[in-house]
């Protein structure tokens, strides 16, 4: 049981809207209420600008990376890290503290598995790097980086454990983009600086 503690420490921990925070302490606004509705870096930034976006992906970011440190600090090395890393995720994705609506969990996940599998998730970064440059559009960047993640720690014959957390993740941010893809094939999902329901 005292093993699980720190896996329900790093879902609280994912659990926090940082998105929101931002939002409230920064200009008294609720980002739900704009853009897309997500409390994601993209959709704050869209509604209060790049600064704004840039503190709330580095603290999703954080929190990810944080859940698995500190886990791996307590634990050692072995599967803790990793579940923790996944809890952190679905925190993120469906918050205790937001009645289970949260955001879409791609900076999470980005801190979660640069702690775990720091090489795999530069890889991943640059494939959501080179296909926002082609499409100008931060979604399919986040899907495929998401979806090549555990292509590229089977390639590196990552341990198993590494693999399926990566599946699971991948998996959870990919259903979470469904507006976007529904967005993506009606040609409606806005662009990198428009205005717009996307992401």
């Amino acid at each position: 049981m005292t093993r699980l503690l720190p896996v329900l420490g790093a879902y609280l921990l994912g659990s926090i809207p940082f998105g929101l925070l931002v939002g409230r302490f920064g200009r008294g606004i609720d980002v739900r209420g704009e853009g897309s509705g997500n409390i994601g870096a993209t959709n704050v930034t869209r509604a209060m600008g790049l600064g704004a976006g840039i503190l709330t992906l580095a603290l999703d970011l954080g929190k990810g990376a944080v859940a698995v440190a500190l886990t791996r600090w307590m634990d050692g090395p072995g599967a803790e890290p990793a579940l923790a890393g996944l809890a952190a995720v679905v925190g993120h994705i469906f918050p205790v503290y937001l009645q289970f609506r949260g955001g879409k969990g791609v900076a999470t996940g980005c801190g979660v598995f640069l702690v775990l599998a720091p090489a795999a998730t530069l890889g991943a970064a640059a494939v959501f790097g080179l296909t926002v440059l082609i499409t100008r559009r931060v979604s399919p960047g986040s899907i495929l980086a998401a979806a090549s993640l555990p292509l590229i720690l089977v390639l590196g014959d990552s341990a198993p454990i590494l693999v399926a957390a990566s599946l699971i993740a991948s998996a959870l941010i990919i259903v979470r983009h469904r507006e976007n893809i529904r967005n993506l094939l009606s040609g409606i999902e806005p662009r990198v600086g428009e205005k717009g329901r996307g992401r």
